[in-house]
């Protein structure tokens, strides 16, 4: 039989074995394309864009209801204070030609149709869409940018974490150097002060492996952090060890593409566009505008009718009205000053954003190709760098090399390893640039 004690323990145990599988379990493997989908589903700045193009297309349905027919209802009531009729007195008698009624009770109908606004309906029409669709390319572009920020996240945590896996290494490599250095102390082929060098090598790498630790946390806050989801997420990145490159068209290829697709260009003509349209509007101050009516009374007394009665009566009216401003001391002109202005700058921003995406493509074209060269050349390195370890190392072993000779070799290793991790991440961010520089 257990005793109390004893299945206390066993519950506690219990409790911390589920709680490391809890842990375990919490720990995301995740490829490239998975971080960008939760990152994606997560934002909160991209849900705010989102929320802005919502505005903006309702606001086009706002203008475009303008255009059509307005009815408007409206009723009132009124108690009015006593008066004495209206009585004409003749030799037969005293009439009420106009009877003091203290309740009155009024209903109105009313039908209101633009017929000619001197364009300013239509062209509010075309900015508010023009808006819209800006707006929408706005939020393509933020969508564009938070993809771009979960892959330099990824590929910067992906770098973190090979750093490590390289110091770990270096600190295993240089700890069994250590061990053959004081065989050989032990058996006289080797002095203190040799010891004692690879002893300050593997201080320093235990340091810089501290560093890269540190390093695999703060990216994996900063990835969880783009991502929009707990601080304290654990991640696995899910990664081959073949880089997969990928085949771009030529530079001018590229840069019509480029023009075709980037969203901040394709918001940029829009605005222009909705300029235009603003130039029109503040012109149409200067037609007149012209609108057809029509009203519906029904009301008790209804002061058309004579004599006046307690009663309700419906009557009706229908028209076409006229406004026209003919002097407002130049305000229309002013105002189309502005709008003219607001073009011109509107038309330089779409200018500036063509120049800088030209830059922007050609600058990614040119570190993309080279960092696809760095790949191969840093490949090279590593094998050529293990190799010569390899041999220094026998060499060390029998002898034959100096302590000097080992502490280069592991130094050269650990650098061509550091280059081809660079190299791979350079690669893989130099790619993202690209393919967000030409709205891929």
């Amino acid at each position: 039989m257990i005793k109390p004690k004893a299945k206390i323990f066993l519950v506690v145990i219990g409790l911390m074995l589920f709680s490391v599988n809890l842990a375990a379990q919490e720990k995301l493997k995740l490829t490239v394309n998975q971080a960008i989908e939760l990152g994606l589903k997560n934002s909160k700045t991209l849900h705010s864009s989102s929320m802005k193009v919502l505005s903006a297309n309702a606001k086009l349905k706002e203008v475009d209801a303008s255009r059509l027919p307005s009815i408007k209802l409206s009723a009132s009531y009124r108690r009015l204070s006593t008066v004495d009729p209206f009585s004409i007195v003749t030799p037969f008698g005293t009439f009420d030609i106009s009877p003091s009624i203290l309740n009155n009770y009024s209903t109105q109908l009313s039908l209101l149709q633009p017929l000619f606004t001197g364009f300013r309906l239509s062209s509010n029409s075309n900015l508010a869409e023009y808006s819209a669709k800006a707006a929408s390319e706005d939020y393509n572009k933020d969508e564009s940018d938070l993809i771009f920020n979960i892959k330099s996240a990824y590929w910067s945590l992906y770098k973190a974490e090979q750093m490590k896996i390289v110091s770990d290494e270096n600190v295993v490599q240089i700890k069994s150097h250590l061990e053959d250095a004081r065989n050989l102390l032990n058996a006289g082929m080797l002095t203190q002060n040799e010891v004692l060098k690879l002893e300050v090598q593997l201080s320093d790498a235990l340091y810089k492996q501290i560093e890269a630790d540190n390093s695999v946390k703060l990216a994996s806050v900063a990835l969880c952090n783009v991502m929009s989801i707990p601080l304290n997420t654990e991640f696995e990145i899910a990664y081959s060890a073949e880089v997969i490159t990928k085949t771009f068209d030529d530079l001018n290829a590229l840069l019509e593409t480029a023009n075709q697709n980037r969203p901040e260009l394709k918001a940029a003509d829009y605005r222009v566009k909705s300029s235009e349209a603003g130039i029109t509007i503040a012109k149409s101050s200067w037609y007149p505008q012209i609108s057809l009516f029509g009203n519906y009374y029904y009301s008790r007394p209804n002061q058309r009718i004579l004599p006046t009665q307690d009663r309700f009566d419906g009557t009706w009216d229908a028209g076409v009205s006229l406004n026209m401003n003919i002097w407002d001391w130049l305000t229309t002109s002013h105002q189309t000053e502005q709008a003219e202005a607001v073009l011109a700058q509107s038309s330089d921003m779409l200018g500036i954003i063509k120049d800088n995406i030209t830059l922007e493509v050609t600058q990614n074209y040119l570190n993309l190709n080279q960092s696809k060269r760095k790949i191969d050349i840093s490949q090279l390195a590593v094998k050529q760098a293990e190799e010569n370890m390899r041999v220094t190392s026998e060499k060390y072993k029998s002898g034959l090399a100096l302590t000097s000779d080992t502490i280069d070799a592991e130094l050269a290793l650990l650098m061509a390893k550091t280059n081809y991790v660079n190299s791979i991440t350079d690669y893989e961010l130099a790619k993202a640039k690209l393919e967000k520089s030409i709205g891929q």
